[in-house]
């Protein structure tokens, strides 16, 4: 789907975000290429969101740099896929799911895109073609007719996916895509990013809590914690004596049976937000 089969797409270089008086964090470094699937870990409050707004311009490093996909952060973000963390959807919503899709084409505008309305000139063919194209990529054909808010979680995940891929994206962010959903949506939602990571060049950076649904399928993590970020492949980050010194408690990384790596231990909520309570919100600082 994107246009780019290498180079690097996004890239933070000694990085540091201040929010008034306090580093939320500093020193990162981290370089993201076509095709790569990353994921930003940490427990709530140490930034994990505030280095997406980074990368798409939101919020100004105060330190350091951050290019996206060659060029200041903002200039580009007509060529990134976004999807913010997820909030449930009514179940008395009537919107198709394809409609949902199509709002990625011309949500801009104001209003839903009125049922045959401009499909019948070129242009709207060819966009057409092109949600057709994305629900397919996301396994969605089967419900997408349907009106979302009576979708399942999972059903719901894929048309919003899907809405974030349909301009064909070099850059795919994800806020917690995985939140609310149960182990099985979690593991289907991972291994249809990574095939769409691996099948068409598209880089993939992706917010969450746990690692362990994502280590099999990882080219690189961004651990957060202590104000710091540690960034590189999953063997050299994912070790218990980067996660212990990071959130300063034990964690254990072990290997299981099958040679994978799995991540024991989750570092406590509290340790980033006691004395602090007024700057957190959710799992960002506000």
């Amino acid at each position: 789907m994107s246009d780019i089969t290498s180079g690097i797409v996004l890239e933070l270089r000694d990085a540091q975000v201040r929010l008034g008086e306090r580093t939320l964090w500093s020193g990162a470094d981290l370089t993201l290429r076509a095709g790569q699937f990353m994921a930003v870990l940490g427990p709530n409050g140490v930034g994990k969101t505030t280095l997406i707004r980074a990368a798409l311009g939101l919020v100004p490093v105060t330190a350091g740099s951050v290019a996206l996909l060659g060029h200041e952060p903002g200039v580009e973000n007509h060529r990134v896929g976004y999807l913010p963390q997820r909030r449930a959807l009514d179940p008395s919503l009537r919107v198709r799911g394809v409609d949902l899709v199509r709002l990625g084409l011309d949500g801009d505008r104001w209003g839903v895109p009125v049922p045959g309305a401009g499909r019948l000139t070129k242009a709207g063919r060819a966009r057409e073609a092109q949600v057709r194209r994305v629900v397919e990529l996301v396994g969605a054909s089967g419900f997408a007719e349907r009106a979302i808010g009576r979708l399942s979680g999972g059903e719901q995940q894929r048309l919003l996916i899907a809405q974030a891929l349909v301009r064909e994206p070099a850059l795919l962010l994800l806020d917690e895509p995985l939140e609310g959903l149960d182990l099985t949506s979690q593991a289907a939602t991972v291994a249809l990013l990574a095939r769409i990571c691996r099948e068409h060049g598209i880089a993939v950076l992706m917010v969450a809590h746990d690692v362990n649904p994502l280590l099999p399928y990882l080219d690189l993590v961004a651990y957060i914690g202590d104000g710091a970020v540690v960034s590189g492949p999953p063997e050299e980050v994912v070790t218990s004596e980067t996660l212990s010194r990071l959130y300063r408690t034990p964690i254990d990384v072990v290997r299981r049976s099958d040679g994978r790596l799995a991540v024991l231990g989750q570092p406590e909520i509290h340790a980033y937000c006691a004395g602090d309570a007024a700057h957190c919100h959710g799992d960002e600082v506000a």
